[in-house]
């Protein structure tokens, strides 16, 4: 018997790896917040759900209109290809549409600099992540590395677009004031 591990490369240290990534996300949104760390609390405090306040929405410049706009697009397309059979005409199809869509966010969120006006922020760090890590899951797609196309693609679903939801909702930011501000 070999003195080397039978067990595959990465078995039984996902936890580690799920740990990580929780790491990296918290200490993200912890920097994206510590500025501004008494107002988002004094918001917080203050909302009230009410309906989407529509002249605020139209108000927006068209870097923000287009990125809201394709996000929710990915975000429902997304949800219906994890739930949709994988590997069919359809799926392809749709994922290329979805790949379209996480594209133009990504795209449209370095126009956007609200948070240091002219600047980049750490939000922008995500930005820098999907638009390597998109091209990189559709080339182990067209080799048929399933399981990591898979992995990214999940990664850039559930990662990317929960955790920036939860960071578009941070209170005193566009989404909080239409729907609580």
């Amino acid at each position: 018997m070999s003195p080397v591990s039978q067990t595959p490369v990465g078995a039984g240290h996902s936890w580690m790896r799920l740990a990580a990534i929780g790491v990296v996300i918290v200490t993200l949104v912890a920097l994206a917040a510590a500025p501004s760390a008494r107002q988002i609390a004094a918001f917080a405090v203050s909302g009230r759900l009410h309906a989407p306040d529509l002249a605020l929405l139209a108000s927006l410049p068209p870097a923000i209109k287009i990125h809201l706009g394709a996000a929710l697009a990915a975000l429902v397309l997304g949800g219906v290809l994890m739930a949709m059979r994988k590997g069919r005409r359809l799926h392809r199809a749709a994922g290329w549409a979805w790949v379209g869509l996480v594209t133009l966010v990504a795209g449209s969120s370095l126009f956007i600099t609200t948070l240091r006006p002219g600047r980049f922020s750490v939000l922008h760090l995500l930005t820098g992540w999907t638009l390597i890590v998109l091209p990189v899951a559709v080339t182990w797609a067209k080799r048929h590395h399933v399981a990591r196309h898979r992995r990214a693609m999940m990664g850039l679903f559930y990662g990317g677009f929960a955790l920036n939801l939860f960071i578009a909702f941070i209170p005193g930011r566009v989404l909080w004031r239409v729907f609580l501000g």
